[in-house]
């Protein structure tokens, strides 16, 4: 079962979970939080948000891991905690099949596991997943090349890390929204790891073998996108980019009109309840949802005001 929530819809998620773990009805628990890498930022912010929730709740002690941007460091730190005998699990997994056989050993251990921003695949009872529909994200992307380009555009596109399901789902919803329409054509597309400055060397390759910059870049991620952006401003190129995950560098960027887009899909909605939704169940018994998504859209200058790490931005 999938529910997906936006504004007033998650605001109401997050009132009903927090009337029922109050600290009033606490126990103490140790929950680990591991992350892919906390060499990007998005995942710092994610991080930062899953300690704020739980320090809300209350009763509450973190392990946080870093998984360094490596899937035998993830696993290493998921059987230590097995070792540690934690309560539970809130895990954005590194790859989505590296990650699961570790993830399995988890849940095999009897400790309840919520995934967020990433999913694992092949993993029976896991408790739940919270993230952003980027499937939704990657469809957004392409409707905003739709209504910037009306009679068509040229496509660079900058995929995320191989295996990692964002980087899936958003080129999927990229190209479902493109897809079948003449008018737009991908002229290149490669990958370059969610990272920023992979993100300005393979943009520098692609343009020097063009004859013309192309009229849009689009990155699975912000870093990307960033990169790009100082490459095409070094050229001095007039091209549209759009990244993803609304990061504060990212938005001051689209204030100061040299980032054309950003996506917004919420990681500190997505941890809070991500913890909510783990606390709550080790501490009464009720299981969430097998998968919460948010639905992530578009962030221009027209509506700024709508990104959630806006008041982050100088």
């Amino acid at each position: 079962m999938k529910k997906a929530f936006k504004g007033a819809a998650l605001a109401s998620l997050m009132a009903g979970v927090m009337a029922v773990a109050s600290p009033a009805s606490s126990q103490d628990l140790e929950i680990v939080t591991s992350v892919p890498s906390l060499g990007f930022p998005f995942f710092v912010h994610m991080q930062n948000a899953l300690n704020a929730s739980a320090e809300e709740l209350g009763g509450i002690t973190v392990i946080n891991q870093d998984g360094q941007n490596s899937a035998p460091k993830q696993t290493g730190d998921l059987e230590a905690a097995i070792i540690q005998g934690v309560s539970g699990v809130v895990i954005s997994p590194l790859d989505s099949v590296a990650m699961a056989p570790g993830v399995r050993q988890v849940v095999e251990a009897g400790i309840p596991v919520v995934t967020i921003d990433r999913r694992v695949d092949g993993v029976d009872g896991i408790l739940g997943h919270v993230g952003a529909d980027n499937v939704a994200g990657g469809v957004a992307q392409g409707e905003l090349v739709k209504t910037l380009f009306p009679d068509g555009a040229t496509i660079v596109n900058l995929q995320g890390q191989p295996g990692a399901s964002p980087a899936i789902d958003r080129n999927k919803g990229l190209h479902q929204a493109l897809d079948g329409d003449d008018k737009y054509k991908f002229v290149a597309e490669q990958t370059a790891n969610f990272a920023r400055e992979e993100g300005a060397s393979v943009t520098e390759a692609i343009l020097g073998g063009m004859d013309s910059p192309p009229d849009v870049i689009v990155a699975a991620n912000d870093d990307m996108a960033l990169g790009a952006m100082q490459v095409i401003s070094e050229r001095g190129d007039n091209v549209a980019i759009i990244g993803f995950d609304a990061l504060p560098e990212a938005l001051a960027a689209v204030r100061d009109g040299n980032l054309t887009a950003t996506i917004e899909q919420m990681p500190g909605g997505q941890s809070d309840a991500a913890m909510r939704a783990l606390v709550t169940f080790l501490r009464d018994g009720t299981k969430p949802e097998a998968v919460t998504l948010l639905q992530p859209f578009a962030v221009t200058k027209d509506n700024l005001d709508k990104a959630e790490r806006l008041g982050e931005i100088n």
